[in-house]
């Protein structure tokens, strides 16, 4: 019983399937904050250091096929610091399908106040999707389940502004405007009857502000808010405690989805490892043990001066 859950969970997810064309969801994350760049290029270059970020997310512990998602990135800032470029992966898999993104992001900021900075960005690469339809216990094969999916490579183009001080920042996106089909609708014979995944354009919204509690004390609450078409509006709020620029604590809010707890340690000047933990508000709750999620970042300063006060985003 188990086992045929999650594969109707994994195929709608996934595929969005329905009679017409629906949408399909990036990997979402709990540690947002310390993941802007893959979803906003304008983020390349901000941290003002060659920054280099590793996540691993599982979700839905305990669900055969459930969802996994890594991602890979890297930024820094180039010439005179106002050109920022950067690399970013992502991997995601869930149930039958595998999907990698491969991205370079490119920024360039400027001086929009005194302590503001307003930086735009693009983002250009390529998907690469498999599908593997054996995986499947599928009681009418026939159509798109006949062939499997080898390698199917879509472009992708994106772009974002990303609004920063040393307390504020705010950033609107659209990681790609390239909405993909994964199948070819022309290859199946009825194709008023045929079944398209196709994928939306996903807008980001993203912002925070770090408040001073203490010398030593500092909150900071955040939002993302993601919309995408054909599917419910997304919202995740957080709130993090950061004490003597060591140690973090907080916890986030999933609407309609979930609770999470996130734990993070500056373990050296460079060197920062996060923690999250999801718990599921929707009936889902009673087919898994929940989502984990590690973060792990490094950053080389140029200036050593500016090590002493690591970022709170």
């Amino acid at each position: 019983m188990k086992r045929n859950y999650i594969i109707i969970a994994t195929v709608a997810f996934l595929l969005g399937f329905s009679s017409k064309s629906n949408a399909q969801q990036d990997p979402q994350y709990t540690q947002y904050m310390y993941n802007t760049q893959v979803v906003n290029p304008a983020y390349a270059g901000s941290m003002e250091a060659l920054s280099l970020g590793a996540l691993y997310r599982t979700q839905w512990v305990g669900l055969e096929g459930a969802p996994k998602s890594f991602t890979f990135s890297g930024h820094t800032p180039v010439g005179l610091s106002n050109v920022g470029l950067g690399v970013s992966f992502v991997r995601d898999e869930i149930g039958p399908s595998e999907e990698t993104y491969a991205n370079v992001d490119f920024s360039y900021t400027l001086q929009a106040s005194e302590k503001g900075k307003l930086a735009f960005g693009l983002k250009a690469g390529a998907s690469f999707l498999n599908i593997d339809f054996t995986q499947l216990n599928i009681s009418d094969p026939g159509d798109v389940f006949e062939n499997n999916v080898d390698n199917k490579v879509n472009l992708q183009v994106g772009a974002g502004a990303y609004y920063y001080t040393d307390k504020f920042y705010a950033g609107l996106s659209v990681p790609n405007f390239i909405e993909s089909q994964h199948f070819d609708e022309a290859s199946i014979e009825d194709a008023d009857a045929s079944v398209i995944s196709k994928e939306r354009l996903h807008y980001f919204f993203i912002t925070g502000y770090v408040f001073d509690i203490s010398e030593n004390v500092k909150f900071k609450p955040a939002v993302l808010t993601k919309i995408v078409t054909g599917s419910p509006l997304q919202v995740d709020g957080s709130a993090n405690f950061l004490f003597y620029d060591k140690f973090t604590l907080g916890a986030a809010y999933r609407w309609s989805a979930s609770w999470s707890a996130l734990v993070g340690f500056q373990i050296t000047d460079t060197l920062m490892l996060g923690f999250a933990y999801d718990r599921e508000t929707t009936d889902l709750a009673s087919f898994n043990d929940g989502s984990y999620e590690v973060y792990l970042r490094f950053d080389i300063f140029k200036n050593n001066d500016k090590i002493h006060t690591p970022r709170f985003f």
